[in-house]
């Protein structure tokens, strides 16, 4: 049996002319051959399988081949270029950093840029994933590349550039290469079935592009795990299914419903495609991607965007034609929202239920609104059945026996009756007010006197004589510091550490801790005294300030202080501490 060699490695390019997407990359890289103007290091960047270590190794080739071609290619028969394809070249020198990257792997490699080339003109040291590379080596790496031999070349290849220290950076030529189009990717496939003999659906190809994701080599793996599933015939229902890819038509129904009204449709697909096992997050956002889609295909101009194939782009243009622009506008808006609450979501198949069919509501006629504001309520949902139900009324409403109409001799002196105007017919029900359910913003607005801070200056004199304790005085003390103005903020919090007591009925005595305070209490006294009367219901009530004696004022205590009193106040605490063995961190 013959070894298997997958895709990615057997089509592997071999030349410049061969490398799909990079155009601009590898002409540079030919006009360097050509014109023996090389630099000592470079620097390829990019995503995953797009070609960088390939375009190492073939420029590897090309640099030391002795007979290079008029176009900058590597000739393939002189003998490094046959050592090369062989693998038994010693002047290649290929190293991957996310293994090797510590200071004595790079002072290994260092060494070995002092012996010059046996065959060829330089020796390329290319190093894979350099970004992985530590801080020390990459130091030990510097002055090496700062000051090369003439006869050695760098090639860097990294993933993410942005993790390389600008000291390299600035000592390299910068290479960044292009994430491969859907196009791309569709073109080089077929070429592969081509040579393997494998018939294939040019939508299929369009998936399997699309899930690659700009990577070539992804694309290729994709594509020989078809090929199995497949085998050989390569058809768009086998590749949706072998890659569990959601079928794109979901997506152009779900749009035709909407534009119907059509809400219980949607919620019978969506429920399909759920119990298949797919994600609502990822139905939302290839909905999310559909309606791009669709907006894109709106206008000539921005139809090559589309990176699909020419059939599904067709079909594209005719639901354009369709879908009004702010019916695609709003509903991207929708999905937008439900993809960002999704993941904080509790119940994320409502929030994707009420999303689809906000986005099926967005065609339908509005309620009447009242006063020219829209409603803000879901409209109805079904139009057949409220019309059936407004028939049943209407035909109940005419089976009523009517009242007997009287001749007008009857009732010639009678008062007249005035009926009110059909247009006015009263409601079945009464209009419901805020203002009687409890408390509103507006209510809370017009807050009564009694839960404001007094503000008048002069004694208040209520007449009103009933007792109360400390308890009592002390909760009246802490209401009113709550209530006080925004500006005495400070005031009213350092007045919660004091704590007001009856010295002799009805006097209220307050220790103040020192004169500047005592000094700031007595300015607000009268309003203090007013406000207490007020809440305390007795006008007899007299306000002392004084300061603080030395044993009134307590001493603040410390985490530990107070954790020890606790135990002492707390025979189970020490119990518990006793038996844990556990310590105040």
């Amino acid at each position: 049996m013959k070894e298997y060699i997958v895709s990615a490695r057997k089509y592997r390019p071999m030349t410049f002319d061969s490398v799909v997407g990079q155009t601009a990359l590898t002409t540079t890289l030919k006009n360097a051959v050509v014109s023996g103007k090389l630099a000592h290091a470079y620097l390829f960047c990019g995503p995953r399988g797009v070609g960088k270590t390939t375009c190492a190794r073939i420029f590897a080739k090309a640099i030391n081949c002795l007979s290079p071609t008029q176009e900058g290619e590597a000739c393939n028969e002189c003998e490094s270029c046959q050592a090369f394809n062989e693998q038994r070249s010693f002047n290649i020198f290929e190293l991957d950093a996310a293994s090797n990257n510590s200071v004595e792997n790079i002072k290994t490699l260092m060494e070995q840029t002092r012996i010059p080339p046996q065959v060829g003109k330089y020796k390329v040291f290319i190093i894979d994933e350099v970004h992985m590379l530590s801080t020390a080596a990459f130091n030990a790496f510097l002055k090496t590349l700062e000051e090369p031999p003439a006869h050695v070349i760098f090639i860097l290849a990294t993933t993410e550039k942005h993790k390389i220290l600008p000291t390299i950076i600035s000592r390299c030529q910068i290479y960044d290469f292009e994430r491969m189009t859907v196009r791309n990717i569709v073109d080089h496939l077929k070429m592969v079935a081509g040579k393997e003999g494998i018939t294939y659906d040019d939508e299929a190809l369009a998936v399997i592009a699309e899930k690659a994701d700009g990577g070539m080599r992804d694309a290729l793996s994709i594509f020989d795990q078809a090929v199995s599933f497949c085998q050989g015939n390569i058809t768009y229902e086998k590749v949706i299914e072998d890659l569990n890819v959601l079928d794109s038509e979901n997506y152009f129904r779900i749009v035709d419903l909407s534009l119907k009204n059509q809400v219980a449709e949607i919620m019978v697909l969506l429920n399909t495609v759920i119990n298949n096992g797919f994600d609502g997050g990822h139905l939302i956002g290839g909905l999310a991607a559909h309606l791009r889609n669709v907006l894109m295909a709106r206008d000539e101009m921005t139809l090559p965007l589309l990176e699909v194939s020419e059939r599904q782009r067709e079909k594209y243009r005719e639901q354009a034609k369709r879908c009004k622009a702010p019916f695609v506008y709003e509903a991207l808006k929708l999905c937008n929202q439900c993809d960002i609450n999704y993941r904080q979501s509790s119940n994320k198949r409502l929030l994707v239920e009420l999303t689809l069919i906000q986005i099926a509501q967005l065609t339908q006629e509005e309620d009447t609104p009242a006063a020219g504001r829209s409603p803000k309520r879901l409209k109805s949902l079904f139009h057949k059945m409220m019309g059936v139900q407004q028939k049943a009324a209407s035909q109940g409403a005419a089976e009523r026996p009517q009242p007997p109409v009287r001749p007008a001799s009857q009732h010639q002196d009678a008062q007249p009756v005035a009926t009110p105007p059909a247009a006015k017919a009263p409601s079945a029900r009464p209009a419901l007010k805020l203002s009687n359910i409890g408390s509103t913003f507006a209510n809370m607005r017009k807050t009564p006197e009694k839960t404001q801070y007094v503000k008048e200056e002069e004694p208040r004199e209520t007449g009103e004589q009933q007792p109360f304790d400390d308890d009592q005085l002390l909760l009246q003390w802490m209401s009113m510091c709550n209530r006080m103005p925004q500006q005495m903020a400070g005031l009213a919090a350092r007045m919660k550490n004091m704590t007001p007591h009856i010295e002799q009925f009805p006097n209220v005595v307050v220790a103040v801790d020192n004169q500047l305070l005592l000094d700031q209490m007595k300015s607000i006294k009268n309003k203090v005294r007013n406000t207490l009367v007020r809440d305390l219901h007795n006008s007899s009530i007299t306000l002392e300030l004084r300061l603080a004696r030395t044993e009134e004022m307590a001493r603040a205590l410390t985490r530990r202080e107070l954790f020890d009193e606790m135990r002492k106040k707390n025979a189970a605490l020490d119990r518990l501490c006793q038996a844990l063995d556990l310590e105040l961190a």
